[in-house]
Parts: C-alpha cells; sequence; structure tokens
C-alpha cells in the first residue's frame, strides 16, 4: 500500500520533500481541513467541457498526471483536460486558425482542482510564488478558464519548442522574453496572437498560460475529473 512516509524518507529533491511532507500532514489526525476561499455573487453554473472529446486534434501532454512536471509527482488520476464551455468552444476555433500554418494545439492542463493549487502554493518556495497562483484567492484553472498550452506540428506531432520548457520556473517563462531562437519566438508569438483573437490572455510571466476573458463569471472549483459530467458536444464550437 502507498505511503506518503515512504516519500518523505525517498524524496531528495527539495521540491520533493516539501510535496511529500505536505501530502505527508493531510493524513495526519486532527488537522483542520483547509477552505477553499469564500465568494460571494451570482456565477454562472459550471459547464465544463473535456477538449478530448469536443476536438480530437488537440492533443494532450497532461503532465499532472505523469510525473514529468515540476513537482516530480503524480497529482492526477486521469489524463484530462477540461475548460468551461465558451472558453473550450474559443480554444477549438483557435486551433483551427492554426492548421494553415502546420501546427496544433498541445495541451498541458485545463482545469484544476483547487486542492491541487493549494499543494503547488505548499511546495513553491516563496521566491518563486509568482509561478503558481495563491489558494486564498483561487486560480483560473480552478474556475474552468485558464489552459496551459504548446503547440506541435501537424506533419510529425511532435512538440514546438519554445524559449523555456513548460513549467520552467525561470526568467525565460516570460511572454515577452528576448531569448531563444527567431523560430521559438517566432512560434511563441503565432501560439499567442491566435488565443488572443478568440479571448485569451497570456499571463506575462509564462508563455503558455492563458487565461480565458469571462473567467471573473465562474466560481472556484474543487471537482476530481471522475466527478465532472459533462453533456456530449460534437458539434460544439463549429461557425
Amino acid at each position: 500500500m502507498f505511503s506518503v512516509f515512504s516519500v518523505v524518507r525517498k524524496a531528495n529533491q527539495p521540491a520533493a520533500r516539501r510535496l511529500a511532507v505536505f501530502l505527508a500532514t493531510l493524513c495526519l489526525p486532527g488537522l483542520p481541513a483547509a477552505a477553499q476561499p469564500a465568494e460571494t455573487g451570482d456565477f454562472r453554473a459550471p459547464d465544463l467541457v473535456e477538449l478530448a472529446r469536443l476536438d480530437p486534434s488537440i492533443h494532450l501532454d497532461i503532465r499532472y498526471a505523469t510525473t514529468n512536471n515540476f513537482t516530480g509527482r503524480k497529482l492526477y488520476a486521469e489524463a484530462r483536460a477540461f475548460l468551461q464551455r465558451p472558453a473550450a468552444e474559443a480554444l477549438v476555433r483557435a486551433n483551427r486558425a492554426l492548421k494553415p500554418h502546420g501546427y496544433g494545439l498541445l495541451i498541458f492542463d485545463g482545469y484544476r482542482p483547487w486542492s491541487v493549487t493549494k499543494l503547488f502554493w505548499e511546495v513553491t518556495p516563496p521566491d518563486k510564488h509568482k509561478f503558481v497562483a495563491d489558494p486564498q484567492k483561487g486560480s483560473r484553472h480552478n474556475r474552468g478558464c485558464a489552459v496551459d498550452v504548446g503547440l506541435y506540428r501537424l506533419r510529425t506531432g511532435k512538440e514546438v519548442p519554445m524559449p523555456s520548457a513548460f513549467d520552467e520556473m525561470s526568467d525565460s517563462a516570460a511572454a515577452d522574453y528576448k531569448g531563444g531562437t527567431t523560430e521559438q519566438r517566432r512560434t511563441r508569438a503565432l501560439l499567442r496572437q491566435a488565443l488572443e483573437k478568440q479571448g485569451f490572455r497570456v499571463n506575462p510571466d509564462e508563455w503558455w498560460h492563458f487565461d480565458y476573458q469571462d473567467w471573473r463569471l465562474y466560481r472556484v472549483l474543487d471537482l476530481p475529473f471522475d466527478k465532472i459530467h459533462a453533456a456530449p458536444t460534437p458539434d460544439a464550437g463549429r461557425p
């Protein structure tokens, strides 16, 4: 049986140790459960749509369903990506606009349960907190209105290199970073142009992170993927 305490003993990297300790504390009796941010006002009912069902030509590389992420630990039980319907349909339109250029969208993450956002905050050093959302406010990922996305080449199916890797906590991750190659900056700009034309806005610190314009209309959620019940939408997003 898996034990988070065995993870504490085996973890060698600082971020991995912090994650293991945080997971261990979740198992200790008598500790108060973390609370989502209190929100008041009128919000739209959630309508999370699975991107792979909406447009199968959108590829997935859900890093948090693997150990290939900045925590070094698998955080999602399933490699799936969801967005609120208007954001998902806008993403489909951006994907179609990229096809004549020879590219498709590669999704690293979409809707993210709030408990994962809190975990990110706990394991990230304070001097890197600009790269993760404050759980007291909630993330736009938690609202189903943020997507982490790159490009793949239609001809080869391979990921397109950018000036930094996804989830790299460095200056080269900035949306306007001047380094990298000319080709990397060109494809980064192409990705940004395609998404911003459909109502997304890039995070200045992360070239891969885009927020949808209606994010304020949805509340923070902490639903695991297997509790999301979205209606089939085979024709959604078509002009």
